[in-house]
């Protein structure tokens, strides 16, 4: 798939407020629908060992694996997740140990799934932990029921790695409303996004509409010929980038999807395409987070 980025220039940029938007005075776009749920979730975060070494951590939740469990897959900063899946482990039980080689390190994997909450999809809420040691060193701590984890180094005062979430991938395959949650930086709070791309009352046309935190951020008339766009919002302190790419719904609607992408900015002096183009030289400086959502949509 070509960089969604790539699509775009500097003068289809266009930058609001979202504490300066409020509810939106259009009228309503349709009956209310129930959101799609997500059937796949993958979260890749960056880890950086005291040794000054940097690893990519990426968990993969998916509905279609046997039962509970998940995938995870280890690889080095400078190498991209997507291109190499060598390194990939499907840990299929509900809770167990994992032991494997992976970027000449000794990963340990310890986990527990099995009283885990879900609100929506595969990914769990609660009542689960996810523990990754990279060399015998902490790098990945997920979940809040692990008091009952028994690991010595777990407990020592030894320095742990520093670890961020960078990216969130969220695929849904249904109606053409989506809902999830995304916190864009450390410091900020979770924010609710809900994406609307549904019929207006007497147009056969559909409207995009994203609401954060139930707050209409903007909205997209004739989606059919805007199938292209991308919006600059504040959010949190941060310039976010809002790109969609609705291309393949209405020109490859047999096995096309659509794409939105939240992705932060290093700076405001900064451009997206720009460091689109410098990302692999990039890689291990590069900060911020990205929320991509892939969608299907199955008319009904």
């Amino acid at each position: 798939m070509r960089s969604i980025a790539s699509c775009y220039s500097e003068h289809a940029i266009k930058v609001s407020d979202l504490y300066c938007s409020g509810p939106s005075n259009q009228p309503n776009l349709s009956i209310k629908m129930i959101p799609s749920i997500p059937h796949a979730v993958r979260c890749i975060y960056k880890a950086k060992l005291p040794t000054q070494k940097r690893l990519l951590i990426t968990l993969n939740w998916c509905n279609e694996l046997m039962g509970q469990g998940f995938i995870i897959n280890i690889d080095d900063s400078t190498s991209s997740p997507s291109k190499s899946n060598s390194n990939c482990q499907r840990l299929q039980k509900s809770k167990g140990t994992k032991e494997f080689q992976s970027c000449n390190s000794k990963i340990e994997v310890f986990w527990d799934i099995s009283k885990a909450n879900y609100d929506s999809g595969p990914e769990p809420l609660d009542g689960f932990y996810v523990m990754v040691f990279v060399d015998s060193e902490l790098s990945l701590r997920l979940g809040d029921n692990d008091e009952d984890l028994e690991d010595k180094r777990y407990n020592t005062e030894t320095p742990h790695a520093k670890f961020s979430l960078v990216s969130r991938s969220e695929h849904f395959s249904g109606n053409a409303v989506y809902s999830t949650k995304a916190q864009f930086c450390d410091t900020g709070t979770p924010h609710d996004i809900l994406i609307k791309c549904v019929g207006e009352i007497g147009s056969k046309s559909p409207v995009l509409s994203v609401f954060i935190d139930k707050k209409n951020i903007f909205q997209v008339n004739r989606l059919r010929w805007n199938f292209r766009g991308n919006q600059a919002i504040f959010l949190d302190g941060l310039l976010v980038d809002l790109m969609w790419d609705v291309h393949d719904w209405f020109f490859n609607p047999t096995s096309g999807s659509a794409v939105f992408m939240f992705r932060t900015r290093s700076g405001f002096d900064s451009r997206l395409w720009l460091e689109e183009k410098n990302l692999e030289l990039k890689e291990q400086e590069k900060v911020g987070f990205t929320l991509l959502i892939c969608a299907c949509k199955k008319e009904t």
